[in-house]
């Protein structure tokens, strides 16, 4: 796979639909290696397409241990930037790109309602920038230790009929840990969440929605 230094954007990206395949492979001391491709600016993930992906065929055409859907998601920023880009591949006819890698901690669990791979923080190598537009909505998670983390992309792999009308009351069906709040904001300008030497740390709530840590 070769990968490139090459900036691409895409507009107008908000409520977009997309889907993600994880290739999975063993990593360092029992962690986890996803090799990220996402469909974003090549398709808009049609259902009928994704619905027909096999996990396991995937694996073995893409000769790993296994591959994780995940999706169908849709973007809640404005505009992304993409600084580093890889091979655009084929699964099963759904055209994807890489974008990013990232080291899944031993024992986090890809799938499934137990609550400890929620609310967890990891580490993802992409160098991007989302730019959330002032005078639209922004939601977010902010924790104990006074971080906040935007929710770039809400989910359908948990509830299917959420919807982005549906996220300000979204706080009333999370099971957020002890002190974290979840919020509705609109900001006044434009904010651009920046990936710092090439790393995002996100995390997701018991939806799979994902969120991303705003740095200084």
């Amino acid at each position: 796979m070769s990968i490139t230094r090459e900036t691409s954007q895409f507009l107008e990206v908000r409520n977009a639909r997309y889907g993600e395949i994880f290739l999975l492979s063993p990593g360092q001391g029992g962690t986890l290696r996803a090799e990220v491709y996402n469909t974003t600016g090549l398709n808009d993930c049609p259902p009928e397409r994704w619905s027909a992906l096999d996990a396991n065929s995937l694996a073995r055409e893409a000769e790993v241990p296994a591959v994780w859907l995940n999706g169908p998601r849709f973007w809640l920023m404005d505009r992304i930037t993409v600084f580093q880009v890889g091979d655009v591949r084929s699964f099963q006819g759904l055209e994807a790109r890489w974008v990013a890698a990232m080291d899944l901690p031993a024992g986090f669990e890809l799938s499934g309602a137990g609550s400890e791979r929620f609310y967890k923080d990891v580490t993802i190598s992409r160098d991007t920038e989302w730019l959330f537009a002032a005078g639209k909505p922004a939601y977010q998670l902010l924790d104990t230790d006074g971080r906040t983390y935007f929710m770039q992309a809400y989910s359908h792999i948990v509830d299917d009929t959420l919807t982005m009308d549906a996220l300000p009351g979204l706080g009333d069906r999370l099971q957020l840990p002890e002190g974290w709040i979840y919020r509705e904001e609109i900001p006044e300008r434009d904010i651009s969440l920046r990936t710092v030497t090439g790393e995002a740390h996100i995390l997701q709530d018991e939806f799979e929605n994902t969120y991303m840590l705003l740095t200084q």
